[in-house]
Formats: C-alpha cells, structure tokens, sequence
C-alpha cells in the first residue's frame, strides 16, 4: 500500500513522528481492541498460539505494524499476515458464526484503530487532508484484510455444506432403504441420522422420482425441509408430510422445468413403498404410458399403474375373453368393446350407457343386443364380469378404447 498522494506533501520528520508513535501505541491500541470485541461480541470463540495469548492479538497487532510501517516506507506484507487472517475466517465459520457478524468484527477493529491513529495525527499535527487520505487508506487496508479472512471462511463454508449434503443423502439412501423387520430399531436409526442433519422427523413421507431434462435447468428451490438428491441416478426427494395444506402444491411450484412422479403418503419407515410407485410411474411417463411434463401424482393415475404393466397377462386373457368379437368386424369390435366397458362401469340400462357414450339410446339397445348374444351367461358371472372389466379398463389406458372422460 503506497503511501496516500497527501501524506508524500507532509514533512518526512513530521510523518517518523507520526510513525514511531504509532508503533509505540500499537500494542495498547491491539489490546484495547481484544478488549471492545470480547465486550461487543461475548460468545467470541478466539483461539490462542502455544503460549495462551490470543491469535487474534497477534493478528491485530501485525495488521496496525503493517498499516503504518507502510507510510514511511515501501515493505512488503508481512508473509504470515493472510493465513493469520484466513485463519480466524476459517474459525468463525467453525464456530457457527454468520458472515455479516464476521464482518461486524471488522468494522469495530477499523473504527477504534482509526480513533486511536486519529489522536496521534493530532498529536503531530497532520494536516487534516492527509488524515483523510490516510482514512481512505486504512478502509482499503480493511477490504484487503477482510478478503482473506472470506477466503478461510468460505473454505470451511464449502466444506460444510458438502458435509451437510453427503448427511443428506446418507439419510435419504436410508429412507429409500426397504425395512422389513424391526421397526422400532428401523425408526430410530432414521431419527438419529435426521437429528445430524436437523431434519425433523415426519409421520408420513412421499418420495419423487425425477426425469433428468434434455437441457439444463436451476436446482428447485425446495427448501430445507425436502431431502433432494440430484446426484442419484435417477434423482430422488422425498417430501414430509404430503398431507399438509398446501404442502405438495408448493412443491409443485418450485419444480421449475423439472417432471417426474411423486408416489403415495406413506409411513416415514415405509418410504421405499413410496418410491417404487414413483419408479415405476416414472418409467411408464418415459416409455410413453403416462403424460410427461410435471409432477405426476401416482395416486391419481393408480388404474394405470397398476394394469399397465400387467400388459402380457391382460392380453392373454383377453385372448381367452374376447374371442368372440372376431366374429364382427375391427370397428364394430370397437364399438361393441366401449359398449361392454361402459354398461359394467354404470351397471345401468340402455339410457345410462347411452348418455355416457354420448350416442343414441337405440343405438345402444342394439349394441347391448349383440352384446348378450356374444357373451349369453357370462355376463351374469360376477368372475366374468371382473376379468372383461380389467380387459377393457386395459385397453381404454392404451387408447385403443374411446374414454368417454376426456
């Protein structure tokens, strides 16, 4: 730090003056400065060097040796001067403390060693515009002195918050982890590793499975409260208490871009149940069976989830229950095959299966006709009756069957 432009117009003999009384007061301005930091900031956690002084007195003291050996001539900085004060960064992260308190520490130190610096510039009789200057100086000192100390701090920061993510996940691996025996020993094992991340404990727990996107997108803002692992393949989070108002819309909101499927509200040591539905409503999404785009809810595409994937045993049955429809033509199968669908779902006559197909009621009555003629008796047979329905419940999923819903 060269001296300020105002101090080369200041006698050399008035500025040693200035410097050799400086230095002189540099260890009582060191400790009066130790003194007001522990009076602003009791909790202040300071370490001490082998011989029980505080590295923070040091510290101070080096720094004000430094500030002031600089104005009467050109030194470089003291080599140990930024470790010691990456150093005391580094132990306030330790110690919890927030980055604007780090701050706040300094601002005290600069505004005391100034009123001290200040008084001997009286002393001497600086002229008031090289104690401006000199002012100017000693904030630029301070951002220098404080970048080191940001530097400690956001060294131990990031180790932190990779500390704190890898607990993370730890407890979501174990969340995710299906237990089949033992549930109290199951439950306590998750509270403890959620007490080392502070994540409190839910009854219920719903579990995401997420779509990695084609482009990049922002982390969602889920808050602290939802376990989220990007890293996992495929990405995860799980959701606490699903059931609370508004809960899962927030979650929602703060997907961004981000799809997948969240499956159902589960016990807390059940999350693995939760998981496999949303596994496997994921996969479907990406094999084209289920609507992309979003967060899709397992709970309410439960038919699909669960007939869908049963495609092969479906069709062998149907094989087996929809023989006779071979016998008509590929669109009256069709339509006869909607017809069916919609009289088990209404368990109603003519008029009811009419309006929930949207056609005339004649129409259906002869539908219905040919219908009984396919099947006769079978369709008084409640086993029957169940396999058409899941049949053709199957195909209305696949779109070969016209939803009268959509």
């Amino acid at each position: 730090m060269p001296a300020p432009p105002a101090w080369q117009k200041v006698p050399p003999d008035q500025v040693r003056r200035f410097a050799d009384l400086a230095m002189e007061q540099v260890p009582d301005i060191a400790r009066d400065i130790l003194r007001a930091m522990r009076q602003e900031f009791p909790n202040l956690q300071l370490t001490t060097d082998a011989l029980g002084e505080p590295k923070a007195l040091l510290a101070i003291r080096l720094a004000l040796e430094n500030f002031v050996g600089q104005l009467t001539t050109d030194i470089e900085q003291p080599r140990e001067l930024p470790e010691v004060f990456r150093e005391f960064g580094r132990n306030q992260a330790l110690a919890g403390r927030r980055l604007d308190s780090l701050q706040a520490i300094y601002r005290l130190n600069v505004r005391l060693a100034w009123r001290s610096l200040a008084e001997i510039g009286q002393k001497v009789e600086i002229p008031p515009p090289a104690m401006y200057e000199l002012a100017e100086s000693a904030f630029e000192y301070l951002d220098e002195l404080v970048s080191h100390s940001l530097h400690g701090y956001a060294e131990v920061a990031a180790g932190q918050a990779g500390e704190r993510i890898r607990r993370r996940r730890l407890l979501v691996d174990l969340l995710l982890t299906e237990h089949r025996a033992d549930p109290p020993a199951t439950l306590a094992a998750v509270a403890e590793r959620a007490a080392a991340v502070d994540w409190p404990l839910p009854d219920e727990v719903a579990v995401a499975v997420l779509l990695r996107p084609d482009r990049q997108l922002l982390t969602p803002a889920l808050g602290d409260e939802v376990l989220l692992d990007l890293d996992g393949e495929p990405p995860r989070l799980v959701l606490p208490d699903p059931e609370a108002p508004g809960r899962v819309e927030r979650l929602h909101r703060a997907m961004g871009g981000w799809s997948g499927a969240i499956g159902p509200s589960v016990p807390v040591t059940q999350a693995a149940t939760s998981l496999h539905w949303a596994t496997a409503a994921a996969r479907m999404i990406q094999e084209g069976l289920l609507p992309h785009g979003g967060l899709l809810s397992c709970s309410e595409h439960a038919e699909a989830l669960v007939l869908l994937p049963a495609g092969k045993l479906i069709d062998d049955l149907a094989r087996r229950r929809l023989d006779r429809l071979t016998e008509v033509g590929p669109e009256q199968a069709r339509r006869l095959a909607e017809t069916l669908l919609a009289r088990l779902e209404t368990q109603g006559g003519a008029p009811e299966v009419a309006a929930r197909l949207g056609v005339h009621p004649q129409t259906v009555r002869n539908r219905l006709r040919q219908i009984k003629e396919l099947w006769g008796d079978d369709l008084d047979d409640p086993d029957r009756r169940f396999e058409l329905e899941l049949i053709l419940r199957t195909r209305r999923l696949r779109g070969e069957l016209t939803d009268p819903n959509a």
